[in-house]
Parts: C-alpha cells; sequence; structure tokens
C-alpha cells in the first residue's frame, strides 16, 4: 500500500517560508493555530515585514528602513492596528504651573521635547529636564535624572544630536550640553529670542524673532563662531537641516510678500528656492519635519499640513491635509511612512491621518473643557507623547 501522503508542515522550511509569504495577515495568525513549528515559522519577522510597510507606524520607512529593530515585527503590526482604530489608554504623566500663554509669539512656557531611547527630555521654564521612561506602562519616574540649565530665560525649542542638547532659549542665547558629562559652552546668537535651532555635521542653524537665521560652526577652536548670518526679514518660527547636510529650511511669519518657506545653501548661506506662491498674509510655518532629502513637511496658521517634494516642484506641494476645526497647528511629526500626527492650537487636539487618504484618520481631545495649545509631540510605535500648557500627555498605543 502506498504510504500516506505528507504534511504541508513537513516540507522544508525554506519552501515554507516562501508558500507563507504570499498570506496576509489574518491567515498568518490562523496558520500559528495549527501547530507548535507553524506557530513558531508564522511568527518570523522575514514574514511580517512585507504586511508591516503597509501599516501605520510600525517603525519601518517608504524605503524599508527598520527604525525600531529588536521589537517582533509581528508586535509591531498588531500595536499598529491600535493607532489605526484609536485604540489607546490615557494618562497625564506630569504637570507644572503654567503662565498665561496669548499666542506662538511668546515664548513663556511652550514646553518643547524628545525622545532619546528610554529618556524624555522636557524644556520647562529656563531648563530641560531628562526623565527615565518606566519600564513598563506609559509613566516616567519620579524626578528627572538630570537637569540641563544654562539659559537666563525660558527654552523655546531644542534638539538631541551624538549626545547633545542643543537648546535656543528666550535670553537670545545658544546652549550646548554633553548629555553624558559636565560640558556645555553658551554663546550670545540673536538679539531677540531664539525660537529654534537644529543640529546637524557639527553645524547649527538657528532662527529669531529678531528676522534673522545663522549659521554657528562646532568645530574645534570655533566653537560659536556665526558663519552666515541671513536676513528673512520676517520673524524665524521653525528650522530645519537636510538629511545631506548641504541645505536648510526655514518657515517665517508670513507677514510680508515672501514665501514663508525657503531653503537656503547651508555652506554660502544663500537663498536656494522658495517653497509654495500662494500664502496668506499672516500664514506662518510654526514647524517643519524632513521625511528624507527631497520630502518636507510643513504646518502652520494655516491650518493645512502641507508635503513638498522638492524634486517634483518648489511652487505647489504634492499633497495637503486640513485641520477639520480651522485651528492653526502648532507641532507636526511623522513615522517616515504613512502615519502623519498633528497638534493644533485648540482644546490639545491630537491628530492622526495616513497619507493615503484625505481626511483625519482619528482624533483626541486632551485638555477639554479647558483650551490649550499642543506645543511638542513625539511618539515611538507605541506610545505619543503630547506636551500642553501645563501638563505632559501620553498615549499608549500597546492597550488592547
Amino acid at each position: 500500500a502506498a504510504s500516506p501522503p505528507s504534511p504541508l508542515w513537513a516540507l522544508p522550511e525554506e519552501l515554507l517560508l516562501l508558500i507563507c509569504s504570499y498570506l496576509d495577515a489574518q491567515a498568518l495568525g490562523r496558520l500559528a493555530q495549527v501547530c507548535r513549528r507553524l506557530r513558531f515559522l508564522s511568527s518570523r519577522d522575514l514574514l511580517w515585514r512585507r504586511i508591516a510597510r503597509g501599516c501605520l507606524n510600525s517603525g519601518f520607512t517608504q524605503l524599508g528602513t527598520d527604525l525600531a529593530a529588536g521589537i517582533p515585527v509581528k508586535e509591531r503590526v498588531k500595536v499598529s492596528q491600535n493607532w489605526r482604530h484609536g485604540r489607546c489608554r490615557r494618562e497625564i504623566v506630569l504637570k507644572w504651573k503654567c503662565k498665561q500663554v496669548a499666542s506662538f509669539s511668546s515664548s513663556f512656557l511652550m514646553p518643547w521635547m524628545e525622545l532619546d531611547g528610554e529618556y524624555l527630555y522636557l524644556s520647562q521654564a529656563e531648563n530641560i529636564q531628562a526623565y527615565h521612561l518606566c519600564a513598563e506602562g506609559t509613566g516616567l519616574q519620579r524626578h528627572p535624572q538630570a537637569i540641563f540649565s544654562g539659559h537666563q530665560e525660558d527654552v523655546c525649542r531644542f534638539v538631541l544630536v551624538n549626545s547633545h542638547i542643543v537648546s535656543g532659549g528666550g535670553d537670545g542665547s545658544i546652549v550646548l550640553h554633553k548629555m553624558h558629562g559636565s560640558y556645555s559652552v553658551k554663546f550670545s546668537a540673536h538679539e531677540q529670542e531664539v525660537n529654534c535651532v537644529d543640529f546637524q555635521g557639527g553645524l547649527i542653524v538657528s532662527g529669531s524673532r529678531d528676522r534673522t537665521a545663522k549659521v554657528w560652526s562646532l568645530s574645534t577652536g570655533r566653537v560659536g563662531q556665526c558663519l552666515h548670518t541671513v536676513q528673512t526679514e520676517d520673524r524665524v518660527w521653525s528650522i530645519a537641516i537636510s538629511p545631506l547636510l548641504s541645505s536648510f529650511v526655514t518657515g517665517t511669519a508670513c507677514c510680508g510678500h515672501t514665501s514663508p518657506l525657503r531653503i537656503w545653501d547651508l555652506e554660502s548661506g544663500q537663498l536656494l528656492t522658495c517653497l509654495g506662491t500662494d500664502f496668506h498674509r499672516g500664514a506662518g510655518v510654526l514647524d517643519v519635519f524632513y521625511e528624507t532629502p527631497s520630502l518636507l513637511l510643513s504646518c502652520g496658521y494655516d491650518t493645512y499640513i502641507r508635503y513638498w517634494d522638492i524634486r517634483t516642484s518648489t511652487r505647489k506641494c504634492v499633497q495637503e491635509w486640513e485641520e477639520p476645526h480651522d485651528s492653526a497647528l502648532y507641532c507636526i511629526r511623522s513615522d517616515k511612512n504613512h502615519m502623519i500626527a498633528s497638534g493644533s492650537s485648540y482644546y490639545g487636539v491630537v491628530r492622526l491621518w495616513d497619507k493615503r487618504q484625505t481626511r483625519c484618520l482619528q482624533s483626541f481631545h486632551l485638555s477639554s473643557p479647558t483650551s490649550s495649545p499642543v506645543y511638542c509631540l513625539r511618539f515611538s510605535t507605541t506610545h505619543l507623547y503630547a506636551a500642553l500648557a501645563s501638563a505632559l500627555h501620553v498615549l499608549d498605543f500597546t492597550a488592547s
């Protein structure tokens, strides 16, 4: 008598992986229920990577770079569904006293933050405090593990790059701290508050209310030396260096007749191009974010998120999304793939957007019934942190 046929899962692993690579997430989940071998096989990152690249905030960029290596891809796909459907647990993890803030033009108590591995860095008045993120849950350790000082007035914005903190303050100065040491440098940068800074490749760029943007050297023996002063003829609210380290973009208040988005050569300080042609007076750009050297996001007072592809056109953005409640947008962030998160000027509204759709995907009101802007937001593959006028809110998307 002929021997019975071998089961499918008795095939060599290479063939099984090839067959499973054609399955979607639901089919892979069902396959995992068959036996132990298929449960192990169906959990392999190789099978879930293709699915994850089409998900929201799964840690993969448009080019396929994995920004969250070490976390199983299958688990990231599961959490991604919570982002898509707005399933999360909300918590206020820090509170602080706040002064009345009339508008973005004031630098008082407008907290900024950055995520760096297991730490969250948050500006509070003239200091930057480093909080250790709890291993489980959404909380922070009660007391900061480090405090970085140096400004005489409130910190406006800061960045973390290569174990350094670079901050701009309301006192017109820039301060450079080494995160794991006592080294720090402070120098006078602008005649008025430094609204924005960026730091890449040994250069700092800064923008100020004094209507200038400046490029600063951090080379040995030239620390704090101004290389270029750009006359923007308008208050500078946001700034970012291109990933290619060849240029930088400024977002200004749009009080004149020039585009609020302009790109400048980093080496010479000369204007390279203006983005857009149809901005209304007062439609200032409050935040900018480079996804790639040619893809740029911007937002501001005109209530739109705009997506620019410099390779295609500098006259018109390739895509735009309008804030449904006609609120100014104070901050944006992207997963460098499909998802954008934005913070608006009223009632602490955080919105999630899918670039493949025209309408807002999810929204979260964090300060109702009182009203506060979302001054800054950051997110990982599992949590979103939003800094409002008097509190730090956390959304935990690992909750089922």
